[in-house]
């Protein structure tokens, strides 16, 4: 007989989601790092960035298509597996293709954490789902804090003010994933998994797919690309973005993610108030607000700007896919990883689109006939290095401005969504009133 431990499967679910974001926090830290290494310009750092979120929604949608077939305890395994080759392969790159290659891997293991972990906490909390993903799913931004930490301490501590700084230290950073990675690993392997709640509740597989044409889900699977967007790409890329705003560009991401932290841990009595839609609506407002400061406030401002910013996206993930577990349950494991998949797959689509427009803006502001890659290995204080410095302080802004139309379209999106809830609310009340 199955002995179902709530409690460990829970800390073993937070455990595999702080590798998830270790890989996003500590290879943001990097990125412009890697870039100098192997030479490489915005636009193919853009699209090495963006195959991790193509390789999560891959696994994430596959993944939420099995699960209910081969279990989650499998999948898990899998990613498992999917994150030491990843992490493995980053630590002995060599070049563009391994980059790309390692990238895949572990966004492939990203999205199978999430198939699998979004359905077992959904499973194992079904009283109080949302405060509980909420929960689950602060360990994202306690994985990007503890990571850009790591890249900040070592870089500070090893490459003493080295510029670029020695390759082996990047390497070290990726190389400290592989603890977590073990850890979680071999506590799923010893650990019982009950079925997903879907099967739990009987519902038909016939019936799971047809509340998937529901056009209120449909409409949050829409709304899922501009919140994954807003929140991940402006994180993934804060490195590039603010370099030459402040001297510490990653500690921005810092207090982005540490905020997060804090609105996940305590979203219990938010989440019960206002409800997930109501939730999303503030949080849309904060985001949007967040981005227009980080573009106009300058010097340590930038970390009031952060803050905000923080508040705005903190909310957006979890109570996302806390919404449709809420509000959809018949759609079961295949409705809350679609959700998860369709953001990532947003991101990476608009991350190959900002990197191409990054460089234009880049090139805009240099020399005619300027080489991008010259002048980003110009030596320190040259006068190349300047003009370079130049152009990112006009380019960051800009990609910022573009990316501010999407929370803004989102405020709308909620307003629409808050309204609706309450009408059906209401309807629901009268129709118990009348039987």
């Amino acid at each position: 007989m199955q002995t179902i431990n709530r409690a460990q499967l829970f800390r073993a679910s937070c455990l595999s989601l702080l590798v998830t974001s270790l890989s996003f926090g500590i290879r943001a830290g990097i990125l412009s790092d890697q870039g100098v290494r192997f030479h490489l310009n915005a636009s193919q750092l853009g699209t090495i960035a963006a195959t991790a979120f193509w390789g999560f929604p891959l696994a994430i949608i596959i993944g939420g298509f099995i699960v209910d077939i081969i279990g989650m305890k499998k999948l898990l395994v899998s990613a498992f597996v999917f994150h030491l080759v990843g992490i493995l392969l980053t630590i002995f790159a060599n070049g563009y293709w391994t980059l790309f290659l390692s990238t895949l891997m572990i966004g492939i293991a990203n999205g199978t954490v999430e198939a699998s972990c979004n359905p077992l906490v959904a499973s194992l909390f079904t009283d109080n789902k949302t405060t509980k993903l909420n929960h689950f799913h602060l360990w994202f931004p306690a994985g990007i804090v503890i990571g850009t930490l790591i890249v900040f301490g070592l870089d500070t501590a090893l490459a003493h003010g080295v510029s670029p700084k020695p390759y082996w230290i990047s390497q070290v950073e990726i190389a400290l994933m592989l603890i977590p990675t073990i850890a979680y690993g071999y506590l799923f392997s010893k650990l019982d998994f009950p079925v997903t709640e879907r099967v739990s509740a009987g519902v038909s597989t016939e019936d799971m797919y047809k509340a998937l044409i529901n056009p209120l889900f449909l409409f949050m699977i829409i709304c899922m690309f501009g919140t994954a967007i807003t929140e991940l790409f402006t994180n993934q890329w804060t490195d590039v973005l603010f370099k030459t705003v402040t001297d510490n560009a990653i500690l921005i991401l810092t207090f982005v993610a540490s905020v997060q932290v804090l609105g996940r841990a305590f979203a219990s009595p938010i989440v019960h108030r206002l409800a997930p839609q109501g939730v999303l609506l503030i949080s849309a407002i904060l985001s949007a607000l967040g981005i227009y400061l980080m573009v106009h406030l300058h010097g340590d401002a930038i970390y009031f700007a952060a803050v905000v910013f923080g508040l705005g996206v903190a909310f957006f993930w979890p109570c996302m896919i806390g919404f449709v577990a809420e509000n959809l349950p018949r759609t079961g494991a295949v409705g809350l990883n679609l959700m998860g998949g369709a953001g990532m797959f947003g991101v990476s689509i608009y991350m190959m689109f900002m990197g191409g427009f990054y460089d234009k803006i880049m090139v805009s502001k240099l020399p005619a006939g300027a080489s991008l890659d010259a002048y980003r290995s110009a030596p320190a204080g040259s006068d190349m290095a300047k003009a370079f410095d130049a152009a990112r302080s006009a380019a960051g802004p800009e990609v910022l401005n573009t990316t501010l139309i999407i929370p803004v379209a989102l405020i709308v999106a909620f307003v629409g969504l808050v309204i609706y809830m309450r009408s059906r609310k209401k309807t629901a009340s009268l129709g118990a009133i009348s039987v």
